[in-house]
């Protein structure tokens, strides 16, 4: 009798245990799907409407209108430099690289523990980023080296002997790098940056005839 009974009880309870199982499963699954999709459209929707709101307030500030573009790889259409100008005095810009230089917190993705002497030769081909580490002005469309946005070359020039920085330390690709030499050269040649010229004291009694 006692086999009996175990055994009804065992048919007894058997079928609530898969019922049981399957409403948690559904009610946790359902509160996993309500409690992400609403967390998701709530952060996404905040953080878009505050970066917005962050680009407006720098537009209207700065008196220019900046022109919002969606995040792409395809480099074919350039920013105008003005609204790189603009760009760089915008709280998005603050928001983004602080009051550092847009190189200061790149880093190489390199085989081994010393990295090449060069960088890669360009990161883009065929009009669109080709690779995953682009350099710092290569990931950013907005970052426009010309010799009017002076904001942007004077981080790039050293402090010490207002030299243009090395590649190895910027992490600029050799195009970018070239492109930089020659808004600088331009930028001294108009007068947008001001530079010290070497200055030598000679004593011209050594050169007189005696």
């Amino acid at each position: 009798m006692q086999c009996v009974l175990l055994t009804a009880g065992r048919a007894l309870l058997r079928p609530a245990w898969p019922a049981a199982a399957a409403g948690l499963r559904t009610s946790t699954a359902a509160g996993l799907r309500t409690s992400t999709a609403v967390g998701v459209r709530t952060s996404t929707a905040a953080g878009l409407r505050t970066s917005a709101a962050g680009l407006r307030t720098s537009s209207e500030t700065s008196g220019q209108s900046l022109q919002l573009r969606p995040i792409s790889k395809d480099r074919r259409n350039p920013v105008p430099v003005e609204t790189s100008i603009a760009y760089l005095q915008s709280e998005a810009y603050r928001a983004t690289y602080g009051d550092q230089p847009v190189w200061r917190s790149y880093r190489r993705n390199h085989k081994g523990h010393i990295p090449p002497r060069k960088t890669r030769r360009t990161c883009v081909r065929g009009g669109e980023v080709s690779t995953g580490n682009p350099c710092p002005v290569c990931r950013d469309e907005y970052l426009v080296l010309d010799y009017r946005n002076t904001a942007l070359l004077k981080q790039f020039v050293s402090d010490f002997n207002g030299a243009v920085l090395d590649f190895s330390r910027t992490g600029l690709c050799q195009v970018k790098h070239r492109e930089l030499l020659a808004a600088m050269h331009k930028a001294k040649e108009y007068g947008t940056i001001s530079f010290d010229v070497p200055f030598r004291v000679y004593d011209y009694d050594e050169y007189r005839p005696k």
